[in-house]
């Protein structure tokens, strides 16, 4: 891949990271300051940035506290910023969700609770039901990660194993309106499915998050099963929700339609596939290929140059060691659908600055990488069946590293299309 190639890519990147800003996207939907307190709560991997924007914003008193994922943390005059772990939770979690929780204890109706919720709550936030403990929780999400189902079914059974999903947070703040500021990470921006909603509740019951369980091959032990069975989640139609307000204001459509704008800024078409795009990552990357691959060579579905672009959350069934995350295993599957062509090149990565649990966002890969991998004495198709992208981009030096952005609208997929022989 070209330096000029790469520098593009980036460049889209970064387009959509400032379409997500945490200021400007809270600025315009802040609500009124109330009669009485007003109390700041949080999650997500981009909960300490908004933080930072609420208190450069508000004109008013103001007191809370957010939780984030270690090393995503940021410098707040009077919000208590708590970090913890993700994507498994630990005891720091159990602190957090505690925390939030004492924080809108003992409201009335004359004040105000501002939720500041980003993905990866769902992890920060543990509270496992009366009888469990921690160790449970941990055992939950690393089933889940490893289970390959779509976000929807993970938060479907998260919320049924809480004391704070499923929009229990909001109604241990009742009677205090609570106005929910969200930037979704999840495909169709459903505000209830962001780090499985402590303040936004949803009409799945315990049978759908069983369905889940069967559909997905979940290995569950029994105890955790008749827990699930038996919880009633919160109904939306509850009363203590009715005052409350909900807000998308950053989503995967908003950061694309920004990249998109950049491509075209810099003279080049460009199309955006899907902001919800799921399912396995190497599947994705077979149709994403097959796209970019026909563009290139007989300009169709889209004529040459062209920039694609696509968001939403694919998924990883883990059969391998599983060092690397979702967008570095699309593009190890990218690269090799595209090997030996020329003209294509791409970028995939989390929005968020982390895929997986190592330090890059994801990874840039063309026509030549599964080549040079090869000539480095590495099988690409070995690497990909033991989910081990992270080893292959690693040797090739072409990770994409730049570090966490303060927000998370989920995957980010950018390729560079031009005409090509074959």
């Amino acid at each position: 891949m070209t330096p000029d190639d790469r520098a593009l890519l980036t460049d889209l990147f970064d387009a959509a990271i400032r379409a997500a800003d945490a200021t400007q996207a809270l600025g315009p939907n802040l609500p009124a300051p109330p009669k009485g307190r007003t109390v700041v709560i949080g999650a997500g991997k981009g909960a300490a940035q908004l933080a930072v924007a609420f208190e450069d914003l508000w004109e008013a008193p103001y007191e809370g506290v957010v939780v984030t994922r270690y090393g995503y943390g940021a410098k707040t005059r009077t919000i208590r910023v708590m970090e913890a772990a993700h994507p498994v939770p630990d005891a720091a979690g159990i602190d957090g969700a505690e925390a939030l929780f004492a924080a809108v204890q003992g409201l009335t109706e004359d004040d105000l609770v501002i939720a500041l919720i980003t993905g990866g709550g769902s992890a920060l936030l543990p509270a496992p039901p009366d009888g469990f403990t921690l160790a449970d929780e941990q055992a939950l999400n690393e089933a889940l990660l490893a289970s390959g189902a779509p976000i929807s079914a993970m938060n479907a059974i998260r919320k049924h194993f809480s004391l704070m999903k499923g929009g229990r947070l909001a109604a241990a703040a009742h009677p205090a309106k609570v106005v929910t500021l969200i930037v979704s990470d999840v495909p169709g921006d459903d505000p209830a499915q962001v780090a499985s909603g402590p303040t936004v509740p949803d009409a799945t019951d315990a049978k759908a998050a069983l369905a889940a369980i069967r559909a997905w091959n979940v290995a569950l032990p029994d105890r955790m099963l008749a827990e699930i069975e038996a919880c009633v989640a919160p109904d939306p139609a509850d009363p203590a929700f009715a005052g409350n307000e909900v807000r998308v204001i950053a989503s995967a459509a908003r950061s694309l339609d920004a990249a998109a704008a950049r491509a075209r800024d810099r003279g080049l078409p460009a199309v955006i596939l899907s902001d919800a795009i799921e399912g396995e990552a190497r599947e994705v990357a077979r149709v994403h290929a097959a796209i970019a691959g026909h563009s290139a060579t007989r300009a169709q579905p889209f004529e040459a140059p062209v920039v694609i672009l696509s968001g939403g959350e694919t998924t990883v069934t883990l059969k391998g060691q599983g060092r690397g995350g979702r967008n570095t295993e699309f593009l190890l599957a990218f690269a090799i659908a595209i090997d030996g062509s020329t003209g294509i090149a791409a970028l995939a990565a989390d929005t968020d600055g982390i895929d997986g649990s190592e330090d890059n966002a994801g990874a840039f890969a063309d026509g030549t990488t599964a080549a040079r991998l090869r000539e480095a004495g590495y099988d690409p198709a070995a690497l990909l069946a033991d989910n081990d992208a992270f080893t292959a981009f690693e040797v090739l030096g072409d990770l994409f590293t730049p570090g966490p952005t303060g927000t998370n609208v989920n995957d980010f997929r950018a390729i560079l299309v031009r005409p090509s022989d074959g």
